[in-house]
Parts: C-alpha cells; structure tokens; sequence
C-alpha cells in the first residue's frame, strides 16, 4: 500500500501537495521548521528535523513509508542528502522535484559564485546599497563587509540579532516584476546577492536586475549525490502512478 512523504517548503512542494490530496494519496507533507508560519496544506503535516539520515530512516520505517518526493529547496542539501541515504538504507523509493537552475541572458551581469562566503568575496570595497535575496540563514559571512547598507527580505520577522546593520523587508512572494524594479529604485540598490534557485517564484529580481543593469553575485547550487528527478508536479504524479489535473 502506498504512503508517501513530501520534503516540502517550496511552491512546487504546495503544488504537489495540492495534487496528491486530490488524488486521494496517503500522504505525509513535511516542513522543516524555518518558517514560524507556513503555509496551510491540505495534507497532514509534520514540522521539524528528522535527526539526521537516521532519524528519518526511523521515521520511514516507523510510518510505513513507500515513496518519497523530496521538493525541498535547491539549497536544502543537508537534507537532500539524507534523504538519498536514508531511502538507500530502506530501501524506499526516491524521487526529487527540482526546478531547472537559471541561465544568464544577454544583458545579464552575473558573478557566478561557488557559495556565501566567496559572494561576500566579490563585493566591492567601496560602500554600495546591496540586497541580499538569499534568506536568513546565510548571512553571517557578509559582515566581513560591513561597510556596505545591506537590505534583507525575509518571511518572518527577525528575532536574534543580526550580525551587521541591515534593513530588514518582511514579505512574503512571490514577487512581481513591477514591485522588485519599484523596490531596487526606491532603496538605489546597487548589487544583488542571489541564490541560482530557479523556477518562476523568484526570477523576478533577476530580470529586474538585468533591466537596471544591477551586477548579481549569483551562487551555484550545491553538489548534490546522484537521483533521480524531474522538474514537474505532472511527473511526480505519474511516477505515484496517477494523472495530475494541473491546468484544468
């Protein structure tokens, strides 16, 4: 009998989630806690760590796991990681939805980088008005640079403190086109820090970017192990053995 579990926390993730209660799946959908309020799904969910390859090995077993999806962000690779481990381990199938990463266009000023700390590398010396879209997470090695006026955006309110002085944005997208060129002139950014997450939700501060003629520090996605994927909910469905009623 099928029960499936969902590494969710992305669009895409709700997208399927949406599709698999429609399809009448047992399914378990599953946060990871960074966010103080998530998003509604119409499944039953868990939120918080697993405790490591082992304690989500435990918890497939323990819930009769058969299948699971990881749609987690294209930067969770901790736990993309366990999951390919904890599958291999028992031998539970393993599919991941993953977004198809970003490529430059013509008109694009973009310093590819491998991680954080070589895109706080590559900012300048000189003070700039620089907006780092790469989540809360992320942002300590940035106060190697402390001369520049950061602007942060993040779902939740910040609680801790920050480790340099920003200007915190509390939103959630995704974001217009229109609302990222009004906000980038409103705040005269003049870099942009970005994670190559792909997909549509996100891309608009890309294209905003190459409009102004803003450098973006773009980081690459991390190495992941080998697994299998594919970029659509349609396909999730259809590897679960159902049909998907997206654009119905």
């Amino acid at each position: 009998m099928m029960r499936a579990l969902i590494l969710g926390g992305t669009a895409d993730a709700s997208s399927l989630a949406a599709e698999v209660a429609r399809a009448r799946i047992d399914a378990v959908y599953s946060y990871a806690g960074r966010t103080h309020v998530p998003a509604d799904q119409p499944l039953p969910t868990r939120i918080g760590g697993f405790g490591g390859v082992s304690g989500l090995a435990g918890y497939i077993r323990d819930e009769r796991i058969t299948h699971v999806i990881d749609a987690t962000h294209p930067f969770a690779a901790e736990m993309s990681r366990n999951a390919v481990e904890a599958c291999a381990d028992t031998g539970t199938s393993l599919l991941a939805l993953e977004r198809a990463p970003w490529g430059s266009m013509s008109g694009d000023n973009w310093i590819e980088v491998a991680d954080i700390s070589a895109a706080a590398a590559a900012l300048p010396e000189a003070p700039a008005n620089v907006f780092l879209a790469i989540g809360r997470q992320h942002i300590t090695p940035f106060a190697m640079k402390p001369q520049h006026a950061y602007t942060l955006r993040f779902v939740d309110p910040q609680e801790a403190a920050l480790p340099f002085a920003a200007d915190v944005i509390v939103s959630r997208g995704p974001f217009t086109l229109h609302s990222e060129l009004e906000m980038l002139r409103a705040r005269e950014i003049a870099w942009i820090v970005a994670r190559n997450s792909g997909g549509d939700g996100a891309r608009a501060k890309v294209d905003a970017a190459r409009m102004l003629g803003l450098p973006v520090v773009m980081i690459s996605r991390p190495t992941l192990p080998e697994r299998r994927r594919v970029e659509s909910v349609a396909e999730v469905m259809e590897w679960l053995g159902h049909s998907t009623r997206l654009g119905a």
